[in-house]
Protein backbone atom coordinates (compact mmCIF):
# COMPACT_ATOMS: atom_id res chain seq x y z
CA UNK A 1 0.00 0.00 0.00
CA UNK A 2 3.06 2.51 1.21
CA UNK A 3 4.63 1.63 -2.38
CA UNK A 4 1.43 2.19 -4.45
CA UNK A 5 0.51 5.70 -2.62
CA UNK A 6 4.34 6.66 -3.22
CA UNK A 7 3.62 5.73 -6.58
CA UNK A 8 0.40 7.38 -6.90
CA UNK A 9 2.43 10.73 -6.17
CA UNK A 10 4.75 10.03 -8.77
CA UNK A 11 2.19 9.20 -11.49
CA UNK A 12 0.84 13.42 -11.07
CA UNK A 13 4.27 14.25 -12.09
CA UNK A 14 4.05 12.21 -15.10
CA UNK A 15 1.32 14.48 -16.61
CA UNK A 16 1.77 16.08 -19.87
CA UNK A 17 0.08 18.81 -21.29
CA UNK A 18 -0.51 17.02 -24.63
CA UNK A 19 -1.62 13.64 -24.39
CA UNK A 20 -0.76 11.38 -27.35
CA UNK A 21 -2.71 8.57 -28.30
CA UNK A 22 -2.85 4.83 -27.08
CA UNK A 23 -0.81 4.17 -30.36
CA UNK A 24 2.13 6.73 -29.50
CA UNK A 25 2.53 4.59 -26.23
CA UNK A 26 2.46 1.39 -27.98
CA UNK A 27 4.93 1.84 -30.97
CA UNK A 28 7.39 3.27 -28.62
CA UNK A 29 7.49 0.39 -26.38
CA UNK A 30 7.40 -1.46 -29.71
CA UNK A 31 10.40 0.01 -30.38
CA UNK A 32 12.47 -0.16 -27.10
CA UNK A 33 11.25 -3.80 -26.96
CA UNK A 34 12.10 -4.52 -30.45
CA UNK A 35 15.90 -2.56 -29.91
CA UNK A 36 16.94 -4.25 -26.74
CA UNK A 37 16.24 -7.87 -27.65
CA UNK A 38 18.15 -7.53 -30.76
CA UNK A 39 21.33 -6.07 -29.36
CA UNK A 40 20.95 -8.86 -26.52
CA UNK A 41 20.54 -11.44 -29.52
CA UNK A 42 23.60 -10.47 -31.02
CA UNK A 43 25.29 -10.50 -27.48
CA UNK A 44 24.13 -13.96 -26.63
CA UNK A 45 23.74 -15.40 -30.80
CA UNK A 46 27.06 -14.10 -31.73
CA UNK A 47 29.50 -16.60 -29.44
CA UNK A 48 27.20 -19.36 -30.49
CA UNK A 49 27.04 -19.13 -34.26
CA UNK A 50 31.19 -18.87 -33.45
CA UNK A 51 31.24 -21.79 -31.52
CA UNK A 52 29.41 -23.80 -34.60
CA UNK A 53 31.27 -22.27 -37.10
CA UNK A 54 34.43 -23.09 -35.65
CA UNK A 55 32.96 -26.58 -35.10
CA UNK A 56 33.28 -27.33 -39.08
CA UNK A 57 36.68 -25.84 -39.57
CA UNK A 58 39.94 -28.12 -39.55
CA UNK A 59 41.47 -25.40 -37.81
CA UNK A 60 41.21 -22.17 -35.95
CA UNK A 61 39.02 -20.05 -37.43
CA UNK A 62 41.92 -16.83 -37.98
CA UNK A 63 43.95 -19.08 -39.60
CA UNK A 64 43.78 -18.36 -43.46
CA UNK A 65 44.81 -21.89 -44.16
CA UNK A 66 41.41 -23.23 -42.40
CA UNK A 67 38.64 -24.58 -44.54
CA UNK A 68 35.19 -26.03 -44.10
CA UNK A 69 35.54 -29.97 -42.62
CA UNK A 70 33.87 -32.58 -40.66
CA UNK A 71 37.17 -33.63 -39.93
CA UNK A 72 37.14 -32.13 -36.22
CA UNK A 73 33.60 -34.18 -35.93
CA UNK A 74 35.23 -37.44 -37.33
CA UNK A 75 38.20 -36.93 -34.68
CA UNK A 76 35.71 -35.95 -31.60
CA UNK A 77 32.98 -39.33 -32.49
CA UNK A 78 35.49 -41.57 -33.01
CA UNK A 79 37.59 -41.22 -29.79
CA UNK A 80 36.84 -43.40 -27.24
CA UNK A 81 37.74 -40.60 -24.58
CA UNK A 82 35.05 -38.56 -25.75
CA UNK A 83 32.73 -41.42 -25.46
CA UNK A 84 33.78 -42.63 -21.70
CA UNK A 85 33.61 -38.94 -21.26
CA UNK A 86 30.09 -38.29 -22.29
CA UNK A 87 29.35 -42.24 -20.44
CA UNK A 88 30.51 -40.47 -17.19
CA UNK A 89 28.65 -37.11 -17.46
CA UNK A 90 25.69 -38.78 -17.98
CA UNK A 91 26.06 -41.12 -14.73
CA UNK A 92 27.67 -38.04 -13.12
CA UNK A 93 24.72 -36.03 -14.01
CA UNK A 94 21.85 -38.73 -12.90
CA UNK A 95 23.47 -39.90 -10.07
CA UNK A 96 23.67 -36.20 -9.03
CA UNK A 97 19.49 -35.75 -9.20
CA UNK A 98 19.01 -39.07 -7.18
CA UNK A 99 20.81 -37.68 -4.37
CA UNK A 100 19.95 -33.85 -4.30
CA UNK A 101 16.52 -34.21 -5.30
CA UNK A 102 15.27 -36.24 -2.37
CA UNK A 103 17.49 -34.35 -0.01
CA UNK A 104 16.57 -31.27 -0.97
CA UNK A 105 12.56 -32.11 -1.19
CA UNK A 106 13.22 -33.70 2.45
CA UNK A 107 14.55 -30.81 3.47
CA UNK A 108 11.83 -28.59 1.96
CA UNK A 109 9.62 -29.88 3.84
CA UNK A 110 10.60 -29.67 7.11
CA UNK A 111 11.36 -26.32 6.69
CA UNK A 112 8.41 -24.96 5.49
CA UNK A 113 5.53 -27.15 6.55
CA UNK A 114 6.52 -28.44 10.06
CA UNK A 115 7.38 -25.95 13.23
CA UNK A 116 11.20 -27.29 13.24
CA UNK A 117 13.35 -25.27 15.67
CA UNK A 118 15.70 -22.28 14.52
CA UNK A 119 13.58 -22.37 11.15
CA UNK A 120 14.89 -18.82 10.49
CA UNK A 121 18.90 -19.77 10.43
CA UNK A 122 18.48 -23.27 9.03
CA UNK A 123 17.06 -21.71 6.09
CA UNK A 124 19.70 -19.27 5.05
CA UNK A 125 22.38 -22.03 6.04
CA UNK A 126 20.98 -24.49 3.74
CA UNK A 127 21.63 -21.97 0.90
CA UNK A 128 25.16 -21.79 1.89
CA UNK A 129 26.58 -24.28 -0.78
CA UNK A 130 24.64 -22.51 -3.96
CA UNK A 131 26.59 -19.38 -2.98
CA UNK A 132 30.45 -20.96 -2.76
CA UNK A 133 32.14 -21.40 -5.81
CA UNK A 134 32.04 -25.53 -6.81
CA UNK A 135 36.42 -25.26 -7.08
CA UNK A 136 36.10 -23.55 -3.58
CA UNK A 137 33.68 -26.53 -2.13
CA UNK A 138 35.78 -29.19 -4.12
CA UNK A 139 39.49 -27.95 -2.83
CA UNK A 140 37.44 -28.03 0.75
CA UNK A 141 36.68 -31.60 0.77
CA UNK A 142 40.34 -32.80 -0.81
CA UNK A 143 41.71 -30.88 2.24
CA UNK A 144 39.07 -32.08 4.92
CA UNK A 145 38.11 -35.69 3.94
CA UNK A 146 40.49 -36.42 0.88
CA UNK A 147 43.38 -39.09 0.95
CA UNK A 148 45.32 -36.95 3.32
CA UNK A 149 42.53 -35.18 4.69
CA UNK A 150 42.40 -33.52 8.25
CA UNK A 151 39.34 -35.87 8.59
CA UNK A 152 40.77 -39.04 6.84
CA UNK A 153 43.82 -38.63 8.86
CA UNK A 154 41.74 -38.68 12.66
CA UNK A 155 39.78 -41.46 11.00
CA UNK A 156 42.63 -43.77 9.96
CA UNK A 157 44.22 -43.45 13.17
CA UNK A 158 40.72 -44.52 15.13
CA UNK A 159 39.71 -47.25 13.07
CA UNK A 160 43.00 -47.96 10.77
CA UNK A 161 41.23 -47.57 7.53
CA UNK A 162 39.27 -45.16 5.77
CA UNK A 163 36.07 -46.52 4.17
CA UNK A 164 35.66 -43.93 1.31
CA UNK A 165 37.65 -42.30 -1.70
CA UNK A 166 36.45 -38.69 -3.07
CA UNK A 167 38.91 -39.57 -6.32
CA UNK A 168 36.42 -42.48 -7.42
CA UNK A 169 32.95 -41.30 -9.52
CA UNK A 170 30.68 -42.53 -6.63
CA UNK A 171 32.66 -40.14 -4.54
CA UNK A 172 32.51 -37.35 -7.10
CA UNK A 173 28.91 -38.18 -6.96
CA UNK A 174 27.97 -37.77 -3.58
CA UNK A 175 30.01 -34.38 -3.08
CA UNK A 176 28.61 -33.09 -6.30
CA UNK A 177 25.14 -34.28 -5.16
CA UNK A 178 25.26 -32.76 -1.88
CA UNK A 179 26.43 -29.83 -3.00
CA UNK A 180 23.15 -29.52 -5.06
CA UNK A 181 20.93 -29.71 -2.74
CA UNK A 182 20.17 -26.23 -2.14
CA UNK A 183 18.81 -26.00 -5.90
CA UNK A 184 16.36 -28.40 -5.43
CA UNK A 185 15.63 -26.75 -1.78
CA UNK A 186 15.02 -23.46 -3.36
CA UNK A 187 12.42 -24.19 -6.10
CA UNK A 188 10.64 -26.99 -4.06
CA UNK A 189 10.50 -24.64 -1.09
CA UNK A 190 8.34 -22.05 -3.24
CA UNK A 191 6.00 -24.52 -4.06
CA UNK A 192 5.21 -25.51 -1.14
CA UNK A 193 4.74 -22.42 1.00
CA UNK A 194 1.97 -21.94 -1.45
CA UNK A 195 0.56 -24.86 -0.14
CA UNK A 196 -2.74 -25.06 2.42
CA UNK A 197 -2.31 -27.24 4.61
CA UNK A 198 -5.74 -28.38 4.80
CA UNK A 199 -5.18 -31.69 3.61
CA UNK A 200 -2.32 -32.32 5.55
CA UNK A 201 -4.35 -31.74 8.46
CA UNK A 202 -6.46 -34.10 7.98
CA UNK A 203 -4.04 -36.57 7.04
CA UNK A 204 -2.27 -35.97 10.59
CA UNK A 205 -6.04 -36.07 12.41
CA UNK A 206 -6.46 -39.64 10.52
CA UNK A 207 -3.56 -41.07 12.05
CA UNK A 208 -0.58 -41.13 9.53
CA UNK A 209 2.55 -39.90 10.79
CA UNK A 210 4.77 -36.62 9.51
CA UNK A 211 6.31 -39.46 6.91
CA UNK A 212 3.32 -40.82 5.45
CA UNK A 213 1.92 -37.17 5.26
CA UNK A 214 4.84 -35.69 3.52
CA UNK A 215 4.73 -38.92 1.36
CA UNK A 216 1.09 -39.35 0.27
CA UNK A 217 -0.26 -35.72 0.82
CA UNK A 218 2.70 -32.92 0.41
CA UNK A 219 4.68 -34.93 -2.07
CA UNK A 220 2.09 -35.48 -4.94
CA UNK A 221 1.12 -31.97 -4.78
CA UNK A 222 4.50 -30.35 -5.21
CA UNK A 223 5.58 -32.92 -7.65
CA UNK A 224 5.55 -30.54 -10.78
CA UNK A 225 8.40 -28.16 -8.40
CA UNK A 226 10.38 -31.75 -7.90
CA UNK A 227 10.36 -32.56 -11.95
CA UNK A 228 11.87 -29.00 -12.66
CA UNK A 229 14.51 -29.16 -9.54
CA UNK A 230 15.56 -32.38 -11.42
CA UNK A 231 15.73 -31.12 -14.43
CA UNK A 232 17.80 -28.34 -13.36
CA UNK A 233 20.28 -30.42 -11.39
CA UNK A 234 20.66 -33.03 -14.74
CA UNK A 235 21.44 -29.27 -16.66
CA UNK A 236 23.64 -28.51 -13.92
CA UNK A 237 25.52 -31.70 -13.85
CA UNK A 238 26.59 -31.68 -17.40
CA UNK A 239 27.51 -28.08 -17.10
CA UNK A 240 29.79 -29.26 -13.67
CA UNK A 241 33.68 -27.86 -13.79
CA UNK A 242 35.49 -27.50 -10.70
CA UNK A 243 34.04 -30.71 -8.61
CA UNK A 244 34.97 -33.53 -11.95
CA UNK A 245 38.63 -31.45 -12.59
CA UNK A 246 39.44 -31.30 -8.39
CA UNK A 247 38.47 -34.74 -7.52
CA UNK A 248 38.44 -36.23 -11.21
CA UNK A 249 41.74 -35.58 -12.78
CA UNK A 250 44.08 -37.28 -10.22
CA UNK A 251 42.46 -40.77 -11.10
CA UNK A 252 41.49 -39.96 -15.16
CA UNK A 253 38.16 -39.08 -14.71
CA UNK A 254 37.04 -36.87 -17.08
CA UNK A 255 33.14 -35.77 -18.10
CA UNK A 256 32.79 -33.29 -21.08
CA UNK A 257 33.46 -29.98 -19.69
CA UNK A 258 36.91 -31.49 -18.04
CA UNK A 259 37.54 -33.13 -21.41
CA UNK A 260 37.06 -29.59 -23.40
CA UNK A 261 39.87 -28.81 -20.95
CA UNK A 262 42.07 -31.01 -21.84
CA UNK A 263 41.98 -30.75 -25.18
CA UNK A 264 43.51 -27.58 -24.98
CA UNK A 265 46.88 -28.74 -24.37
CA UNK A 266 46.52 -32.33 -25.84
CA UNK A 267 48.05 -31.43 -28.57
CA UNK A 268 50.66 -28.61 -27.59
CA UNK A 269 48.45 -26.06 -29.57
CA UNK A 270 44.69 -25.10 -28.77
CA UNK A 271 42.61 -27.57 -31.21
CA UNK A 272 39.90 -24.97 -31.16
CA UNK A 273 37.93 -27.17 -33.70
CA UNK A 274 37.93 -30.03 -31.36
CA UNK A 275 36.55 -27.95 -28.26
CA UNK A 276 34.12 -26.59 -30.68
CA UNK A 277 32.67 -29.77 -31.47
CA UNK A 278 32.15 -31.34 -27.99
CA UNK A 279 30.57 -27.47 -27.56
CA UNK A 280 28.41 -28.54 -29.90
CA UNK A 281 27.26 -31.93 -27.83
CA UNK A 282 26.76 -29.91 -25.03
CA UNK A 283 24.57 -27.70 -26.78
CA UNK A 284 22.54 -30.59 -28.51
CA UNK A 285 22.14 -32.11 -24.59
CA UNK A 286 21.34 -29.50 -22.75
CA UNK A 287 19.47 -27.39 -24.46
CA UNK A 288 16.48 -29.62 -24.50
CA UNK A 289 16.37 -29.63 -21.09
CA UNK A 290 16.76 -26.05 -20.52
CA UNK A 291 13.26 -25.79 -23.06
CA UNK A 292 11.66 -28.71 -21.31
CA UNK A 293 12.23 -26.21 -18.02
CA UNK A 294 10.80 -23.15 -19.45
CA UNK A 295 7.95 -25.69 -20.32
CA UNK A 296 7.29 -26.26 -17.15
CA UNK A 297 7.34 -23.15 -15.24
CA UNK A 298 5.02 -22.25 -18.57
CA UNK A 299 2.46 -24.43 -17.37
CA UNK A 300 2.89 -24.07 -13.42
CA UNK A 301 -0.16 -22.70 -13.06
CA UNK A 302 -2.07 -25.84 -14.07
CA UNK A 303 -0.90 -27.87 -11.03
CA UNK A 304 -1.96 -25.11 -7.97
CA UNK A 305 -3.55 -27.15 -5.25
CA UNK A 306 -5.26 -23.96 -4.52
CA UNK A 307 -5.28 -20.33 -5.14
CA UNK A 308 -6.48 -17.13 -3.52
CA UNK A 309 -6.25 -15.87 -0.03
CA UNK A 310 -8.21 -18.25 2.20
CA UNK A 311 -5.68 -21.22 2.10
CA UNK A 312 -4.11 -21.36 5.65
CA UNK A 313 -0.51 -22.79 6.10
CA UNK A 314 0.14 -24.60 9.80
CA UNK A 315 2.56 -26.05 10.13
CA UNK A 316 2.38 -29.19 11.08
CA UNK A 317 3.80 -30.14 14.86
CA UNK A 318 6.53 -32.52 14.99
CA UNK A 319 6.61 -33.22 18.78
CA UNK A 320 10.07 -33.80 21.24
CA UNK A 321 11.03 -37.09 18.98
CA UNK A 322 10.46 -35.61 15.41
CA UNK A 323 12.20 -32.40 16.54
CA UNK A 324 15.31 -34.73 17.19
CA UNK A 325 14.76 -36.69 14.34
CA UNK A 326 14.92 -33.06 12.17
CA UNK A 327 17.55 -31.45 13.40
CA UNK A 328 19.34 -34.40 13.08
CA UNK A 329 18.63 -34.76 9.45
CA UNK A 330 19.46 -31.25 8.75
CA UNK A 331 22.48 -31.11 11.36
CA UNK A 332 24.66 -34.22 9.37
CA UNK A 333 23.87 -32.62 6.12
CA UNK A 334 25.05 -29.27 7.28
CA UNK A 335 28.03 -30.72 8.86
CA UNK A 336 29.28 -32.95 5.66
CA UNK A 337 27.76 -30.03 2.79
CA UNK A 338 28.93 -27.01 4.89
CA UNK A 339 31.30 -27.68 7.30
CA UNK A 340 33.85 -30.06 6.15
CA UNK A 341 34.40 -27.68 3.35
CA UNK A 342 34.54 -24.75 4.80
CA UNK A 343 36.40 -25.78 7.81
CA UNK A 344 38.90 -27.61 5.75
CA UNK A 345 39.69 -24.86 3.86
CA UNK A 346 39.84 -22.60 6.73
CA UNK A 347 41.75 -24.89 8.58
CA UNK A 348 44.43 -25.03 5.44
CA UNK A 349 44.83 -21.67 4.77
CA UNK A 350 46.94 -21.29 8.19
CA UNK A 351 49.44 -23.98 8.20
CA UNK A 352 52.40 -24.31 6.31
CA UNK A 353 51.99 -28.37 5.86
CA UNK A 354 49.86 -31.14 6.53
CA UNK A 355 49.57 -35.24 6.44
CA UNK A 356 50.15 -38.12 8.01
CA UNK A 357 52.14 -37.44 11.80
CA UNK A 358 52.22 -33.82 11.22
CA UNK A 359 51.21 -32.01 14.15
CA UNK A 360 49.30 -28.61 12.86
CA UNK A 361 49.66 -26.30 15.92
CA UNK A 362 53.28 -26.57 15.16
CA UNK A 363 52.89 -25.29 11.66
CA UNK A 364 50.59 -22.51 12.27
CA UNK A 365 51.50 -19.92 10.22
CA UNK A 366 50.10 -16.46 7.95
CA UNK A 367 52.79 -16.95 5.33
CA UNK A 368 50.05 -18.34 2.46
CA UNK A 369 48.36 -14.80 2.67
CA UNK A 370 51.83 -13.01 2.50
CA UNK A 371 52.54 -14.66 -0.67
CA UNK A 372 49.15 -13.45 -2.39
CA UNK A 373 51.07 -9.70 -1.23
CA UNK A 374 54.45 -10.47 -2.86
CA UNK A 375 52.93 -11.96 -5.98
CA UNK A 376 51.34 -8.98 -8.27
CA UNK A 377 49.05 -11.81 -10.34
CA UNK A 378 47.68 -12.62 -7.00
CA UNK A 379 47.29 -9.03 -5.65
CA UNK A 380 45.58 -8.03 -8.87
CA UNK A 381 43.28 -11.14 -8.82
CA UNK A 382 41.60 -10.23 -5.68
CA UNK A 383 41.38 -6.46 -6.93
CA UNK A 384 40.42 -7.79 -10.33
CA UNK A 385 37.80 -9.76 -8.49
CA UNK A 386 36.23 -7.01 -6.03
CA UNK A 387 35.78 -4.93 -9.21
CA UNK A 388 34.02 -7.08 -11.10
CA UNK A 389 32.00 -8.24 -8.78
CA UNK A 390 31.21 -4.57 -7.29
CA UNK A 391 31.24 -2.28 -9.96
CA UNK A 392 30.24 -5.29 -12.72
CA UNK A 393 27.38 -6.21 -10.44
CA UNK A 394 26.40 -2.74 -10.45
CA UNK A 395 26.58 -2.36 -14.12
CA UNK A 396 25.06 -5.68 -15.12
CA UNK A 397 21.98 -4.92 -12.64
CA UNK A 398 21.22 -1.83 -14.45
CA UNK A 399 21.63 -3.59 -17.88
CA UNK A 400 19.55 -6.48 -16.44
CA UNK A 401 17.02 -3.67 -15.86
CA UNK A 402 16.97 -2.62 -19.39
CA UNK A 403 16.71 -6.41 -20.73
CA UNK A 404 13.85 -7.26 -18.09
CA UNK A 405 12.03 -3.44 -19.13
CA UNK A 406 11.39 -5.02 -22.18
CA UNK A 407 10.21 -7.93 -21.18
CA UNK A 408 7.42 -6.19 -18.46
CA UNK A 409 3.83 -6.51 -19.05
CA UNK A 410 4.67 -7.75 -22.96
CA UNK A 411 2.51 -10.70 -23.75
CA UNK A 412 3.57 -10.68 -27.60
CA UNK A 413 5.48 -12.92 -29.22
CA UNK A 414 8.59 -10.60 -28.19
CA UNK A 415 8.84 -11.90 -24.78
CA UNK A 416 8.45 -15.22 -25.79
CA UNK A 417 11.37 -14.94 -28.25
CA UNK A 418 13.19 -12.75 -25.17
CA UNK A 419 12.52 -16.02 -22.37
CA UNK A 420 14.12 -18.25 -25.03
CA UNK A 421 17.25 -16.09 -25.86
CA UNK A 422 17.68 -15.36 -22.03
CA UNK A 423 18.04 -18.91 -21.16
CA UNK A 424 20.04 -20.13 -24.10
CA UNK A 425 23.53 -19.26 -21.95
CA UNK A 426 21.85 -21.75 -19.27
CA UNK A 427 22.48 -24.24 -22.13
CA UNK A 428 26.63 -23.45 -22.04
CA UNK A 429 28.83 -24.21 -19.05
CA UNK A 430 30.46 -21.20 -18.14
CA UNK A 431 33.71 -22.59 -19.81
CA UNK A 432 32.40 -22.83 -22.60
CA UNK A 433 30.78 -19.43 -22.22
CA UNK A 434 34.29 -18.19 -21.58
CA UNK A 435 35.96 -19.80 -24.55
CA UNK A 436 33.25 -18.63 -27.16
CA UNK A 437 33.68 -14.88 -25.93
CA UNK A 438 37.73 -15.70 -26.08
CA UNK A 439 37.04 -16.13 -29.94
CA UNK A 440 34.44 -13.22 -30.36
CA UNK A 441 37.13 -10.97 -28.86
CA UNK A 442 39.78 -12.27 -31.37
CA UNK A 443 37.35 -12.79 -34.35
CA UNK A 444 35.74 -9.15 -34.16
CA UNK A 445 38.28 -6.18 -35.17
CA UNK A 446 36.92 -3.55 -33.13
CA UNK A 447 36.57 -5.74 -29.99
CA UNK A 448 40.34 -6.99 -29.90
CA UNK A 449 41.09 -4.12 -28.01
CA UNK A 450 38.80 -5.22 -25.21
CA UNK A 451 40.58 -8.61 -24.68
CA UNK A 452 43.34 -8.48 -22.40
CA UNK A 453 40.79 -5.63 -20.23
CA UNK A 454 38.02 -6.61 -17.66
CA UNK A 455 35.58 -5.38 -20.18
CA UNK A 456 35.89 -8.79 -21.86
CA UNK A 457 35.66 -10.41 -18.78
CA UNK A 458 32.72 -8.14 -17.63
CA UNK A 459 30.63 -9.44 -20.58
CA UNK A 460 31.03 -13.05 -20.37
CA UNK A 461 29.83 -12.74 -16.27
CA UNK A 462 26.91 -10.81 -18.05
CA UNK A 463 25.76 -13.33 -19.92
CA UNK A 464 26.58 -16.28 -18.00
CA UNK A 465 24.19 -14.52 -15.23
CA UNK A 466 21.62 -13.24 -17.69
CA UNK A 467 18.97 -16.12 -16.69
CA UNK A 468 19.62 -15.86 -12.62
CA UNK A 469 19.93 -11.98 -13.19
CA UNK A 470 17.18 -11.69 -15.30
CA UNK A 471 15.14 -13.71 -13.08
CA UNK A 472 15.90 -11.47 -10.21
CA UNK A 473 14.92 -7.65 -11.86
CA UNK A 474 11.14 -9.23 -13.02
CA UNK A 475 10.11 -11.23 -9.71
CA UNK A 476 10.77 -7.26 -8.37
CA UNK A 477 9.09 -5.62 -11.54
CA UNK A 478 6.16 -7.18 -10.90
CA UNK A 479 5.68 -5.78 -7.58
CA UNK A 480 4.68 -2.64 -9.28
CA UNK A 481 0.37 -2.41 -9.55
CA UNK A 482 0.11 -2.45 -13.10
CA UNK A 483 -2.85 0.40 -12.18
CA UNK A 484 -0.19 2.73 -11.57
CA UNK A 485 1.62 2.21 -15.08
CA UNK A 486 -1.98 2.19 -16.51
CA UNK A 487 -2.53 5.67 -14.68
CA UNK A 488 0.49 7.25 -16.16
CA UNK A 489 -0.07 6.14 -19.45
CA UNK A 490 -4.22 8.01 -19.33
CA UNK A 491 -2.29 11.14 -18.14
CA UNK A 492 -0.12 11.32 -21.37
CA UNK A 493 3.17 9.88 -20.36
CA UNK A 494 5.06 7.52 -22.67
CA UNK A 495 6.10 4.42 -21.65
CA UNK A 496 9.83 5.39 -20.99
CA UNK A 497 8.36 8.06 -18.60
CA UNK A 498 6.21 5.93 -16.99
CA UNK A 499 9.28 3.48 -16.32
CA UNK A 500 11.63 6.41 -15.39
CA UNK A 501 9.03 8.01 -13.16
CA UNK A 502 6.48 5.20 -11.91
CA UNK A 503 7.82 1.64 -12.69
CA UNK A 504 11.87 2.55 -11.73
CA UNK A 505 11.31 4.69 -8.11
CA UNK A 506 9.40 2.11 -7.12
CA UNK A 507 11.80 -0.63 -7.34
CA UNK A 508 14.75 1.08 -6.15
CA UNK A 509 15.05 -1.04 -3.11
CA UNK A 510 14.61 -3.98 -4.52
CA UNK A 511 17.56 -3.43 -7.02
CA UNK A 512 20.25 -2.67 -4.18
CA UNK A 513 19.24 -6.64 -3.10
CA UNK A 514 19.57 -7.64 -6.80
CA UNK A 515 22.88 -6.05 -7.14
CA UNK A 516 24.00 -7.87 -3.50
CA UNK A 517 23.03 -11.28 -5.31
CA UNK A 518 24.37 -10.71 -8.76
CA UNK A 519 27.99 -9.54 -6.50
CA UNK A 520 27.73 -13.05 -4.94
CA UNK A 521 27.53 -14.75 -8.39
CA UNK A 522 29.78 -12.79 -10.25
CA UNK A 523 32.27 -13.76 -6.60
CA UNK A 524 32.00 -17.45 -7.49
CA UNK A 525 32.26 -17.33 -10.68
CA UNK A 526 35.48 -19.10 -11.83
CA UNK A 527 35.07 -20.91 -14.80
CA UNK A 528 34.37 -18.06 -17.61
CA UNK A 529 37.90 -16.53 -17.05
CA UNK A 530 39.72 -19.39 -17.63
CA UNK A 531 40.66 -18.75 -21.24
CA UNK A 532 39.59 -14.91 -20.99
CA UNK A 533 42.04 -14.31 -17.62
CA UNK A 534 45.46 -12.97 -19.00
CA UNK A 535 48.32 -10.93 -17.45
CA UNK A 536 46.73 -7.97 -15.93
CA UNK A 537 43.18 -9.37 -15.89
CA UNK A 538 43.50 -12.34 -13.40
CA UNK A 539 40.45 -13.20 -11.20
CA UNK A 540 40.35 -15.49 -8.07
CA UNK A 541 38.70 -18.41 -9.34
CA UNK A 542 39.88 -18.57 -12.38
CA UNK A 543 43.59 -18.62 -10.72
CA UNK A 544 42.47 -21.66 -8.49
CA UNK A 545 41.95 -23.32 -11.93
CA UNK A 546 45.66 -22.65 -13.04
CA UNK A 547 47.31 -23.11 -9.63
CA UNK A 548 45.67 -26.10 -9.30
CA UNK A 549 47.96 -27.35 -12.48
CA UNK A 550 51.20 -26.31 -10.42
CA UNK A 551 50.22 -27.99 -7.05
CA UNK A 552 50.16 -24.55 -5.26
CA UNK A 553 47.91 -25.99 -2.40
CA UNK A 554 49.25 -23.47 0.12
CA UNK A 555 47.84 -20.68 -2.43
CA UNK A 556 44.81 -21.81 -2.98
CA UNK A 557 43.64 -22.41 0.20
CA UNK A 558 44.67 -19.32 0.78
CA UNK A 559 42.81 -17.63 -2.04
CA UNK A 560 39.64 -19.84 -1.27
CA UNK A 561 39.70 -18.51 2.31
CA UNK A 562 39.29 -15.15 0.81
CA UNK A 563 36.80 -15.91 -1.46
CA UNK A 564 34.52 -17.67 1.21
CA UNK A 565 35.43 -14.49 3.14
CA UNK A 566 34.04 -12.12 0.45
CA UNK A 567 30.81 -14.39 -0.06
CA UNK A 568 29.90 -14.70 3.20
CA UNK A 569 30.41 -10.49 3.56
CA UNK A 570 28.08 -10.29 0.03
CA UNK A 571 25.56 -12.73 1.48
CA UNK A 572 25.22 -10.49 4.75
CA UNK A 573 25.29 -7.50 2.44
CA UNK A 574 22.32 -9.00 0.68
CA UNK A 575 20.38 -9.97 3.50
CA UNK A 576 20.94 -6.51 4.88
CA UNK A 577 19.39 -4.87 2.00
CA UNK A 578 16.20 -6.86 2.15
CA UNK A 579 17.20 -9.56 -0.84
CA UNK A 580 14.46 -12.28 -0.94
CA UNK A 581 17.26 -15.46 -1.74
CA UNK A 582 14.49 -17.96 -1.23
CA UNK A 583 12.32 -16.38 -4.25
Amino acid sequence: MIANSIGAKRVEKVALTDVPPKLRYREDARLYRRLTIGLLAIAVLTPVCLIIYQSFLDGPFFSPRSQLSLSAYSYVLTDPMFWKALRTTALFAVGMVFIAVPLGGMLAFLLTRTDIRFKRMLEILVLVPMFISSIVLAFGYTVSVGPSGFVSIWVRDVFGFVPWNLYTLPGIIVIAGLSHVPHVYLYVSAAMRNLPSDLEEAARTSGASIWQVSRDVTLPMVLPALIFAAALNLLLGFETFGIPLVLGDPNGILVLTTYIYKLTTLFGVPTYQLMAVVAVVLILVTLPLVFFQRRLLRNSRRYAALGGKGARATPLKLGRQGQIIALAIIGIWLIVSVVLPIGGITVRAFVSAWGQGISLWDHLTLANFDRMLDVPSLSRGIVNTLLLSVIGGAAAVFLYLLIGLAGHRNTGASNTLLDYIVLLPRALPGLVIGLAFFWVFLFVPFLTPLRPTLIALFIAYMVVGLSYGLRLLQATLMQVSPELEESARTTGATVMRGWRDVVIPIVRPGLAGAWALIMIIFLREYATGVYLMGAGTEVMGSLMVTLLQTGAMDTIAALAFLSIIMTAAGLTLALRLGAKIHD
